[in-house]
This record gives structure tokens, sequence and C-alpha cells, in this order.
């Protein structure tokens, strides 16, 4: 494995105006994602909530470059197996996709932690 690029990340926790406490991934001053804010009264604040409710570690960042939404999402969650299976179940809707192996990718997982120890 060779690295192609490399950045440094910050992780910030804020507190907005209105006392909702965010997380920021910073990566230029300029160029930051941004925490889906759970107590706005919009679409996305309602369906975060209610994701964050069942998924507790579930994250929705906004992109923002230049002072503008990009539009851009980034989400992702910390979950174990049995905590994704009925939320990937949810999304794919239907019992086909069950048929489908559990495969984990060993020698790929080997590659990263090998290239890690190396830097």
């Amino acid at each position: 494995m060779e690295t192609l690029r490399e950045w440094d990340v910050k992780l910030k926790l804020v507190k907005t105006r209105r006392g909702a406490i965010l997380y920021v991934i910073e990566l230029a001053p300029d160029h930051f994602f941004i925490e889906q804010n759970p107590l706005k009264n919009s679409k996305y604040g309602q369906a975060y909530r209610k994701l964050k409710s069942q998924y507790e570690e579930f994250y929705m960042f906004w992109e923002i470059r230049n002072n503008r939404y990009t539009g851009t999402l980034l989400v992702g969650a910390f979950l174990r197996k049995h905590e994704i299976d009925p939320f990937i179940t949810m999304i794919s809707q239907s019992d086909e996709f069950l048929k489908y192996p559990d495969e984990k990718d060993e020698e790929e997982r080997d590659e990263v932690a090998e290239h890690l120890k190396q830097e």
C-alpha cells in the first residue's frame, strides 16, 4: 500500500449560539465538515434526531468550503455488526440481501496495518 495524500485533520467539539454541541472536522481554515444540528426543526434535523435515537453512534456532517455549503454530506457510524445488520436490512428493503455472504477482507486489513507500522 502506498500513501497518495495525507491531511492534518482537527476534530473539534463546539457549542453554537443556540446551545447545540456539535462536532467539526476541520481540514483547512476554509474547509470543514460540521455535524448536523439535531435540535434544528428542519427535515434534516428531524431525520438526524430519529437516526440518533436508534443509532446513537451515527454521525452526519455537512461540508463547508469557502464559507458555503457544498451540498455534500459525510455520514458514518461506529457500530458493532449486530447493531448495523437491522440498518442494512432496512436500507436493502429485501431479505434477498441477507443471502449474500458476510465476507471480511482480512488481506486488505493486514495490508493497511503493515503500511501504518512502516510510517
